[in-house]
């Protein structure tokens, strides 16, 4: 019996070492994703520390994470078994921010100017809620079945959705939330993000205020082939950059979101491995890139903290939007932005409307055309930071779909030829099975 017992203790010491040999290098990374994730989630969306953890932070390894909110400070700190404490600090305006120990939380900072004047028209182009219609061509009975199979029924978590909006001829036909969800909460849409990063060059290039089409504006490229990167190169993802998007593991993109200052750098300093147009790879770096780029079109900070929002996001009226920073105060164009379901689906329509919005011509039609065509090398589903369904992702969707997509499976799809806006929320993604293509044609089939 001894012996067994020695056996099973043995053992069990190898798992644990081999657990942490695996799992240490790590901790920065897991501390650091559910500090900023709870400071995110609690003070953004005033969601409690024990629902975040059962939902925003259910994730493999993340929940290994203990937290700790300190309301006064408006910060949270986590760590792994004491190990590897982590800091993220909250501030009005830039939501919060993933700190270092060099970080001055009492140093003076910049916050966008607002525009946030209630409008009475209704939805989506007020803030009253939209008027009741009834179409005809529309089946309701098979639009709501079809939701419905979607949304996690008593306590189960196979499909994880927090919320669904399908949007017809500018009217809502279907809403519905779930899981302590509203139409008010403000979900994190992770890569959605990216696509606002991009629009932001559209609105200066309809402006002739920036050529998308010439070298990139980075003076570290000028001695080498990187100079003769553009823009429209990184838009496309087809820059030929080095960059590895994994986040299962220390990567560039973990590294970067979660360990370094100055974001939009991390893809700056990578070498060229591939020429321009030849490898189609999927960076996050290269979003905050653009980031950095945006900063240095304008003279001073607050400028360029003021133009997403005063150009974009408050102009057509998305006033829950919050776009996170960085600790150097850049925004985190790649990954963290923050809205509400209903302000998301404005952002759709904008694109669904070529860049009108309610008689005001935010960007040039043209630009619609040019973020949905195919990136070289990406078989259909990438254009200029948007995805596309022109290589038939979706089997039963229309092949002009295109879309704003984040991790664990937030979307904004666009169907120009249906008239459609539909936006889901949740946990899951197709990876996880979740069935889009499911969902779209249920959608899709119920409007005749």
């Amino acid at each position: 019996m001894k012996k067994i017992f020695r056996i099973v203790a043995l053992l069990l010491v190898v798992f644990i070492a081999y657990f942490a040999y695996i799992t240490y290098p790590k901790l920065d990374l897991i501390s650091g994703f559910s500090a900023k994730n709870v400071a995110s989630c609690h003070f953004i969306d005033n969601r409690t520390l024990d629902y975040i953890q059962k939902n925003d932070n259910k994730i493999d390894l993340i929940n290994l994470a203990s937290n700790k909110i300190d309301a006064e400070s408006k910060s949270v700190f986590a760590s792994v078994y004491g190990l590897k404490k982590r800091q993220a600090v909250y501030r009005e305006g830039i939501g919060a921010t993933l700190i270092d120990d060099d970080f001055d939380i009492s140093k003076p900072y910049l916050v966008p100017k607002r525009n946030i004047t209630p409008n009475i028209l209704p939805f989506p182009y007020g803030d009253a809620e939209p008027k009741d219609s009834v179409f005809s061509n529309v089946d309701y009975k098979a639009l709501n079945a079809t939701i419905d199979q979607f949304f996690d029924k008593n306590k189960e978590l196979k499909q994880r959705t927090r919320s669904i909006l399908v949007i017809y001829d500018d009217k809502i036909i279907a809403e519905r939330y779930g899981n302590g969800i509203t139409k008010d909460s403000k979900i994190l849409g992770w890569s959605i993000t990216k696509s606002i990063t991009a629009t932001m060059f559209g609105i200066l290039q309809s402006r002739k205020k920036y050529d998308i089409y010439k070298p990139a504006p980075i003076v570290e490229w000028q001695k080498d082939n990187r100079k003769l990167i553009t823009t429209n190169d990184l838009l496309h993802m087809n820059s030929g950059l080095e960059w590895a998007e994994d986040y299962s593991t220390i990567s560039d993109v973990t590294q970067m979101l979660f360990i370094s200052k100055d974001m939009g750098r991390v893809q700056l300093e990578k070498p060229q491995t591939y020429l321009v147009n030849k490898n189609w790879n999927y960076s996050s770096g290269t979003s905050n890139l653009l980031s950095y780029i945006l900063r240095k079109q304008f003279k001073t900070h607050q400028e360029y903290l003021d133009f997403w929002y005063t150009e974009l996001i408050d102009k057509i009226g998305m006033k829950s939007m919050v776009i996170e920073t960085d600790m150097i105060g850049n925004y985190v164009g790649s990954s963290y932005g923050w809205a509400t379901t209903r302000d998301y689906s404005k952002f759709g329509l904008l694109y669904l409307h070529r860049g009108n919005w309610n008689g005001t011509q935010v960007f040039d039609e043209s630009w619609v055309d040019y973020v949905a065509k195919p990136t070289e090398g990406s078989d259909g589903i990438y254009g200029g930071h948007f995805w596309l369904n022109a290589g038939g992702r979706y089997k039963d969707a229309p092949r002009d779909l295109y879309s704003c997509d984040g991790y664990q499976g937030q979307k904004i799809f666009i169907i120009p030829s249906k008239k459609m806006v539909i936006v889901r929320m949740g946990l899951k993604e197709e990876k996880d099975g979740f069935d889009f293509n499911g969902l779209l044609k249920g959608i899709v089939g119920a409007v005749k």
